[in-house]
């Protein structure tokens, strides 16, 4: 595929799954129970029995919450160089953060992007030192350290310029890397979560600490957060 915005990408997947019958119900779930023989999920329409559950709730990005974020999402604002750092290739992008998923950030832009900067809250990265080292060589790299992001900027369809307490900054695009939060809520008295809330799988085949209920996508213990890596434990999971 050259090119495909997520949202369309993702309406193909639903398409295919219902051409093919799967079934889909549009509730929300408030509840789950465990029971030996059975799993019961109420939702705020019905309730549901089955054998086993797969959770794949995902994860939010956290945002920055300033004026035009939501606005521009997918118009220049993204949370994901691996996912779109391609779009800007040979462009001037920014880059919100300090720890280790900027770091990899940077690093992926900094290889296809014409300057890359940096906006650090703090006085200094948060990430892996080595990294830091690897990125600190960079010439097109720019980091701006005790700099905070404070309103973007763009037309009706593309961010051109943002604001920071540093001065303002002509870019094609603004990746925010301030971390995640996985979608567990729902399931902190059921399964077993780690100390970032993300649900402890068995990593052959995404199990969690009970029975017959898995766990596959970004809000399971993971390394790599992609649809391929997702759909690699959804394989794993039904075939346990």
């Amino acid at each position: 595929i050259k090119h495909i915005s997520g949202f369309d990408f993702a309406t193909d997947l639903y398409n295919q799954a219902k051409d093919l019958g799967t079934t889909f119900a549009f509730e929300g779930v408030v509840r789950i129970e465990n029971h030996e023989d059975e799993k019961i999920v109420y939702t705020t329409k019905n309730e549901y029995h089955a054998k086993a559950i797969i959770i794949a709730t995902g994860m939010k990005r956290r945002e920055l919450g300033i004026e035009r974020e939501k606005e521009l999402t997918g118009k220049g604002v993204s949370y994901c160089a691996t996912c779109d750092g391609m779009l800007y290739k040979k462009k001037d992008v920014a880059v919100v953060g300090g720890g280790n998923t900027a770091l990899e950030s940077i690093t992926v832009l900094s290889e296809i992007c014409n300057n890359v900067y940096v906006f650090v809250r703090g006085n200094k990265f948060r990430g892996e030192q080595i990294v830091v080292d690897n990125i600190l060589k960079k010439e097109n790299v720019h980091i701006m350290y005790n700099t905070s992001l404070t309103e973007i900027k763009g037309d009706e369809n593309f961010v051109t310029e943002i604001t920071t307490t540093n001065g303002n900054y002509n870019v094609d695009g603004v990746f925010i890397t301030i971390g995640t939060n996985p979608n567990s809520e729902l399931f902190k008295n059921l399964v077993s979560l780690n100390e970032f809330n993300e649900i402890i799988t068995d990593h052959q085949t995404m199990e969690t600490s009970f029975k017959n209920i898995y766990a596959i996508g970004d809000v399971r213990d993971t390394k790599i957060r992609q649809i391929l890596t997702g759909m690699s434990d959804a394989i794993y999971a039904i075939h346990d």
